[in-house]
């Protein structure tokens, strides 16, 4: 059997330097950014994938852990 990961999963972004962008996508034929967060230094970020948001983007350095692992930008 294998296991389920639905979209309500969290996964957390810690800012490693200042300025670090944190930006949601929209679902959808017409993708767009709808909201925006920034984080200094140590600042974490707790999120999830909703009906609305269908991807992140995040610029700048961080550390990225979702329940697939953990990465780091550079």
């Amino acid at each position: 059997m294998s296991e389920i990961h639905d979209r309500s999963d969290f996964f957390v972004i810690k800012a490693l330097e200042d300025g670090v962008n944190v930006m949601g996508l929209t679902r959808g034929s017409n993708t767009k950014f709808h909201h925006q967060e920034k984080l200094d230094r140590g600042e974490v970020m707790i999120a999830q994938f909703t009906e609305h948001t269908s991807a992140v983007k995040v610029r700048g350095k961080a550390l990225i852990q979702t329940s697939h692992g953990e990465m780091q930008t550079e």
